[in-house]
């Protein structure tokens, strides 16, 4: 038994560390959704055994007699309603589509990407900079945590900051992205975000960044200073 007042680690690593397919897997989804060049496999993992709770939940109420009524028909039913709200499975959905879920819809669900999705971001690692910056709120709370899974009905609320330069419509950044999309045809295009992407490289972005941080330090210590 372990130490009370230490809660044990809910991530679960592989349990071969050196097998080849994995760990190319690993390093696609880690350029694909943006994660951390050094530290990014964690992140994996960390939504892997979260996936493998879900399916293991889902597979001990399938092999139930009976979810018809009682006790089970409840814990089945809070358990979809669950999954639904987090936005991993559609509202008609049953047990059997949990076991559909793979890793990369629990990443999609993470702020980062749906920064990207929403096209508040030129890139994958572009919109984990604008979090880990301050520059992105979910409602009224700023957010500066990229692996922050968003509920279904939270994704409206994702905004930037009040005090963000890409709060302002005439920002470059965002000129840019509205120019490509009126060029493409349609704000919901795909290819939007893909183009801002090749017109602005990360070294730039990040910079722009670290500029627009400033500035907003400087607003904010002058409120503060004005109080």
């Amino acid at each position: 038994m372990g130490q009370p007042k230490f809660s044990r680690p809910k991530t679960q690593t592989p349990t071969h560390p050196w097998k080849a397919e994995r760990i190319e897997e690993e390093h696609a989804l880690k350029e694909q959704y943006g994660l951390k060049r050094v530290g990014g496999m964690k992140e994996i993992w960390r939504e892997r055994s979260a996936l493998r709770r879900h399916r293991q939940l889902a597979m001990k109420l399938i092999g139930r007699v009976d979810t018809s009524e009682g006790h089970f028909k409840r814990e089945k039913e809070e358990f979809l309603g669950s999954m639904q709200r987090k936005g991993l499975i559609s509202e008609d959905a049953d047990l059997d589509d949990v076991l559909q879920i793979s890793v990369e819809n629990m990443l999609d669900r993470r702020l980062q990407s749906q920064v990207y999705y929403k096209g508040f971001a030129p890139s994958m690692r572009a919109a984990r900079n604008m979090i880990v910056h301050g520059h992105i709120v979910l409602g009224n709370q700023r957010m500066n945590v990229p692996g922050y899974h968003v509920l279904r009905e939270q994704e409206s609320e994702i905004a930037y900051h009040p005090s963000s330069n890409f709060n302002d419509p005439n920002h470059a950044i965002r000129q840019e992205m509205d120019r490509r999309r009126q060029t493409v045809g349609g704000d919901d295009s795909v290819d939007v975000t893909q183009q801002v992407r090749e017109a602005h490289t990360d070294a730039d972005f990040i910079e722009q960044i670290k500029a627009d941080e400033a500035a907003m330090d400087a607003v904010e210590n002058e409120d503060g200073g004005e109080a």
